[in-house]
């Protein structure tokens, strides 16, 4: 392990130092899109394997284990393989955003398409008194809830939030996920606040807001079935009674100027 430190010590000390802040803002990158997903623990699993074997590979050539050498070289790529197959969804997942997006040309136009209609079905399921809850998904990804309801992978419109939330259909008792501008996934469960710190007359609807609005970033907009009031649920905290108008601006805010803040940030 020294020999090895002092080899590296003789390098220039710039390059180094900037090929570990590289490889540390790559790590940081996927280790944020996968966020919220079943891909981060595998993740995390292939690093800390590579770890190991990478310290197992010292201890081979100082004790010169050519066979566990020769094993390390075949590992490495049988890891590089099954990562490819593992990550496909991710893979498939981040490419698809990048060209969708064009790096945030039109983001902003969809994001105000998807809130419109939003607003238009929440007005419709409002004056009809029909129960409704969608979780909007911002950076941490709600990827394990999603695996949990039935995928649509849809266009955002107010007819089909209309149709899914209507009593007696399969999916109208659930959540509705929408991930990248489109419905994701319907029929999902979220989880249940615990009791404290809200009114106990809430229903599961207002409670499993609040509760995905406390373990993630997500932005969640219900529909009471007895009431017809309109809520919507943020870092914890759920502002109830709201007008069609206040919707679509807290939608605007949390969705689009927030945006439009980070990107300005990452700009500068």
């Amino acid at each position: 392990m020294l020999d090895h430190l002092k080899y590296l010590w003789t390098f220039p000390k710039v390059p180094i130092l900037i090929e570990l802040c590289l490889i540390g803002f790559v790590v940081y990158s996927v280790m944020r899109f996968l966020r919220g997903t079943g891909g981060e623990r595998l993740f995390r699993g292939v690093v800390f394997l590579l770890i190991g074997f990478w310290g197992i590979n010292l201890l081979t050539d100082r004790l010169g284990l050519e066979r566990i050498e020769l094993l390390f070289k075949y590992f490495l790529v049988m890891v590089f393989v099954v990562t490819i197959v593992a990550f496909q969804p991710e893979i498939r997942r981040g490419l698809m955003y990048l060209g969708g997006t064009r790096f945030g040309r039109h983001a902003g136009t969809e994001i105000e398409q998807v809130i419109e209609h939003l607003v238009d079905s929440a007005s419709a399921l409002s004056r009809k008194q029909i129960g409704a809850i969608v979780a909007i998904e911002r950076d941490v990804k709600l990827g394990d809830f999603i695996a949990g309801g039935t995928p649509m992978e849809s266009m955002v419109s107010a007819e089909l939030l209309n149709t899914i939330f209507w009593p007696g259909s399969p999916l109208h008792d659930m959540a509705v996920v929408i991930r990248n501008n489109r419905i994701a996934a319907a029929g999902v469960q979220l989880p249940l606040a615990e009791h404290g710190g809200y009114d106990r007359q809430l229903g599961s609807r207002h409670r499993a807001a609040i509760g995905l609005s406390k373990a993630t970033d997500a932005v969640i907009v219900v529909v009471s079935e007895e009431t017809g009031n309109i809520s919507l649920a943020l870092n914890g905290k759920l502002t109830r009674f709201l007008t069609l108008e206040q919707l679509r601006q807290q939608l605007m805010d949390a969705m689009v100027v927030s945006k439009k803040n980070d990107n300005s940030k990452t700009g500068n």
